[in-house]
Order: C-alpha cells, then structure tokens, then sequence
C-alpha cells in the first residue's frame, strides 16, 4: 500500500490520475474510495476536500476524458481543415487507431453511463452532452460534403462511430479504419465525396480553375 503524503499543490490533480485509471480499467462501480487512496498516495480526508463525493469525483473523470477527446479531434480537423471529405475520412482514421490500440476499453461515456440508470446522473448528462457534440460536429462537416438529409447520414456515421467504441477488439483485427471509412463511404456515396473533394481543390489560393 502506497504511503500517505502531505497534501501538495497538485494533489486534485493526483487524485483524478488515479481515479481516471481505475475507473477506466475497471469500471466506476468496482472501484471503491479506499483503492482510490491507496492508489494516488492522498489521504482519504484531503481526496474529499477537492471532491466531495466520488459522484464528483465520476464526474471529473468524464468531463477530463471529454475535453482530451475534442482536444484531439480538433487536432485532426486542423490538419486537413478545408476538405470535409478529408475531414471525415481523417476522423474515422483517428477513431480506427483509437480503437485499435492495445488495451483500449471503449469510449469512458458511454462505459460509465451504463453503470447507471438514473437519466440524472452526471454520468448520463455527460454521455448525453458528449453525443450530442459529436452528432452535431457530424452535421457540420456531412452538409459541407452535400449529401442529402445530412441529419440522418450524420446520426448514421455517429452509430458507426459509438459501434466502432464497443467493438471490443474486433475491429482491430479487421482493420478499424478501412471498415470506418468504407462504412461512411457508403452512406454518403463515393460520387459525393469525390466531388466535395474537387471543390476544396478548386479553392485552393493560386490554383488555376
């Protein structure tokens, strides 16, 4: 069992590292506070000043876990911003390698959601947001590429996504992205996307029309 330190600046900060492993590797339910003290080092008194209950705590890991995960799909956007088709299909590439990596347990909303039924709990309005986010972030980049009723196409590669998330492993066996990007391919129509890649072509600054 690990020694109980002073409390230090970073301390919250040590608790939600541990926790966030934990709950991550085990689910939110198995995981009781005094593994979560024994794990981060933190007094179970100082673990309480910085959150008050471990629904707190449940909900710190959620909203951390949510602002990394658009962190990094900003990240991907940024990198072919411009060409939705790209866009896309640089999504669904990232998603593919996400999924794949050893020791990868699904998506943390969705996984800490089900443990609940409560439609209040933190955990469920996180999920709720979190999906709701990436639905309408979809939209956005389907209606760019042109397809029609793109609230349905995007609902549709939104449910490929959420599969790909609680695939548990098999996908990475088939080839994540290939199947991610085939699937949107399919939704949208190849003939779409070629096109909405042609346009962003044509506006590239100094390319002859």
């Amino acid at each position: 069992m690990k020694t109980v330190r002073a409390e230090e600046p970073d301390t919250a900060e040590r608790v939600l590292a541990a926790a966030s492993r934990l709950f991550y590797a085990h689910g939110v339910r198995a995981v009781g506070v005094e593994w979560i003290v024994a794990e981060s080092g933190v007094a179970k008194t100082t673990m309480y000043r910085h959150f008050h209950t471990k629904d707190d705590l449940i909900a710190a890991f959620l909203e951390h876990e949510d602002a990394e995960f658009w962190m990094q799909w900003d990240q991907v956007v940024q990198a072919v911003a411009g060409n939705p088709a790209r866009e896309l299909m640089a999504l669904l590439d990232w998603i593919g390698q996400r999924v794949s990596r050893h020791g990868y347990r699904g998506c943390p909303q969705i996984n800490v959601a089900a443990e609940f039924s409560d439609p209040d709990h933190p955990a469920r309005r996180i999920r709720a947001r979190h999906k709701a986010k990436m639905f309408e972030r979809l939209k956005a980049i389907v209606d760019r590429i042109g397809p029609g009723h793109p609230d349905d196409v995007a609902h549709q590669i939104a449910l490929l996504i959420d599969g790909a998330f609680t695939s548990d492993g098999r996908l990475s066996r088939a080839g994540a992205t290939r199947i991610l990007q085939s699937g949107a391919r399919a939704l949208i129509g190849d003939d779409r996307i070629r096109d909405a890649h042609s346009r962003s072509q044509a506006k590239l600054p100094g390319q002859r029309r």
